[in-house]
């Protein structure tokens, strides 16, 4: 089995890398809040500072009166074998410390560095590292000290903000509670006593220490709290005998006030029968051999919560996307995986596995035809302006039986309005496409970790898509053109002909209502006789209009939309393959903040995994 000392080091050394990345908690519980430690609680005054000193053995702690400890102080505790004691801070990871006047001054500095010169408190740990000979391996944080009352300079709610502060450690299960309480006043009115009992009503996790033992009235003691008469606790209580402020402006040292301390409980008539389980040292002592059973207790979930979170970070990096080599091939593959991935989802929109794809339709469907309908044909085959349009088409001479110029030119002319739908049509198309680009882009997973690489891709893609606009403007308006070039002559012969049988039937009926106007009233012959015309153009264009109205969204498909299914980014792949390693690398310039996020999963995962070998080689060997 591992010795006491090399399991709770590892956990030391396991919480210090977790406390480096941060890894305080989020989503259920962290690491750090499954390794076990030791929670300093106890009112202002109550020799919690005193406390911590003498179980180091160094003086290091700030001083003085109201609200001294104003962020919480993670102490790891590291036995080496010989040497100098010294300490390190986490900010200060490269500076070694061994005047531990300057770790006092440090740690004030570090304070007001967050809080200010105020009264103020933090949550933001301040972690502090010591190593020593005269050490047991062993992690303690020092908390704010309980108070009742807000003094002037502090808010009104510091009261609450500190007890929430505290409860916040002391409430974890692997959290270890040293209740801090002064012997010179009673029990039942003890701070971290009432917290303590509110947070481990079992008292399992709770060990009572009894401050200011030698202050007591003479005529008292403390025999029915140490021997847990007043209050019980699963753990036996500890006595200590702190050095008096006397002996601190003195600057007695520590080894000294240790001794004196031993010399004090063996001395006692009132404890010397618990001597042997009183003091510093051995309260020491006592939290270590604990915090070792507890770690044993705790390595099997420990090892589980270890695998759960290597399991979702390795998961994570799938999803962000694993470091990119940095050879020419590799970058070149893995933007080519990039683009395929892109174009994916882009025919998943066309194609209706993804929505947009379906207001191209919408473009044929709704706002063609609407456009359509709107044409002025009845303006333009009005019997004024097909007058207008038939005599200027016969000049000086006027046309004898069929104004063949005067129809070419209506119909050239109804033509031509067509255009304008047709222009619009490709626009709109043009505008979804650029849409779903846009959103296929943002949809990507894989591209997300890219920026650089997300708009080289976006711009191929308009580039290429306003090529394919070009390609469908010039044929959907070759289609109008077509229709004005060769006119479909069987429709005008069918009408005729039917105009023919039309009137014979009609004269034989009626031979004089149904004849033309005679000389005087040729003004009514004329008006009949361009109403006819206008007629005849009008229903020939609602033929071509049909034609077009299935003949435009066949172009515009065609021309955009399969093409930019079929080739969107073909010019892309052409121009990278062109490019040299530098210009790739800068394609793959990736988000700084998933880069860090990144760098940060491989760091814990590597603390993970090197936790989870640690423990097994250390617990069981």
């Amino acid at each position: 089995m591992a010795t006491m000392e090399s399991l709770i080091s590892l956990i030391n050394k396991i919480q210090r890398a977790c406390t480096v990345l941060g890894d305080h908690g989020g989503e259920g519980m962290s690491l750090w809040e499954a390794l076990p430690s030791v929670a300093v609680v106890g009112g202002q005054s109550s020799g919690k500072s005193s406390v911590l000193e003498s179980v180091v053995g160094r003086d290091f702690l700030p001083r003085g009166s109201g609200i001294v400890t104003r962020r919480p102080l993670v102490l790891q505790l590291h036995k080496i074998e010989r040497g100098t004691d010294y300490a390190e801070f986490l900010h200060a990871p490269r500076k070694k410390f061994t005047d531990f006047a300057a770790v006092r001054k440090e740690i004030q500095d570090e304070t007001d560095r967050i809080t200010g010169k105020s009264k103020q408190i933090s949550n933001i740990p301040i972690q502090l590292s010591i190593y020593s000979p005269n050490v047991v391996d062993l992690t303690l944080i020092d908390l704010p000290g309980l108070t009742k009352v807000a003094v002037e300079g502090q808010p009104e709610t510091i009261v609450e903000d500190i007890e929430n502060m505290v409860r916040s450690y002391v409430e974890k299960p692997n959290c270890i509670i040293l209740a801090i309480s002064p012997a010179n006043q009673d029990i039942a009115t003890s701070d971290a006593i009432k917290l303590a009992r509110e947070v481990d009503p079992t008292g399992e996790r709770t060990f009572g220490v009894l401050t200011k033992l030698d202050l007591m009235d003479k005529g008292t003691n403390a025999q029915d709290v140490l021997e847990g008469r007043s209050y019980r606790l699963q753990h036996p209580w500890v006595g200590i005998v702190n050095r008096s402020q006397a002996e601190i402006n003195k600057n007695i040292d520590m080894i000294s006030a240790r001794r004196k301390e031993r010399e004090y409980f063996e001395t006692s008539p009132d404890y010397g029968h618990l001597a042997s389980k009183m003091g510093s040292e051995y309260l020491a002592q006592l939290l270590s051999k604990h915090l070792e059973t507890v770690i044993r207790q705790r390595i099997p979930s420990i090892i589980a919560l270890i695998n759960k979170n290597i399991d979702e970070l390795n998961a994570e990096l799938d999803r962000i996307g694993r470091p990119i080599a940095v050879d020419s091939g590799a970058q070149l593959y893995t933007i080519l995986e990039m683009c395929r991935a892109f174009e994916r989802v882009f025919k998943e929109h066309l194609d209706g596995g993804r929505p947009g794809g379906d207001r191209i339709y919408g473009v044929f469907d709704h706002q063609l035809p609407a456009a359509l309908k709107k044409l002025p044909f009845d303006r333009h085959l009005s019997t004024k302006n097909v007058q207008k349009v038939v005599s200027e088409a016969d000049g000086y001479q006027p046309h004898l039986i069929a104004p063949e110029q005067g129809y070419r030119r209506l119909i050239d002319g109804s033509i031509s309005f067509f255009r304008g739908p047709a222009e619009a049509s490709v626009d709109a198309v043009h505008f979804v496409l650029k849409e779903l680009v846009r959103k296929s882009i943002a949809e990507t997973e894989e591209l997300k970790r890219f920026p650089t690489l997300s708009a080289d891709i976006a711009a191929a893609a308009t580039e290429a898509l306003e090529k394919f606009r070009e390609d469908g403007r010039k044929t959907v308006l070759r289609l109008v053109d077509m229709e004005s070039s060769y006119l479909t002559v069987e429709f005008f012969r069918k009408l005729h002909a039917e105009s023919d049988r039309i009137m014979d039937r009609n004269l034989e009926k009626n031979p004089e209502k149904n004849a033309p106007p005679p000389g005087p009233n040729m003004d009514r012959y004329a008006d009949y006789h361009f109403r006819k015309i206008g007629s005849n153009v009008s229903a020939y264009i609602g033929m071509v209009c049909d034609t077009l109205k299935n003949s435009i969204p066949k172009a515009v498909v065609y021309c955009q939309v399969l093409s930019a299914k079929r080739s969107l980014l073909n010019p892309f792949y052409a121009h990278i393959g062109r490019q040299e390693k530098e210009r790739l690398g800068a394609m793959l310039d990736e988000d700084p903040q998933l880069m860090e996020r990144r760098t940060m999963i491989a760091k814990r995962l590597e603390l993970y995994k090197s936790a989870r070998d640690e423990i097994d080689a250390v617990a069981w060997k």
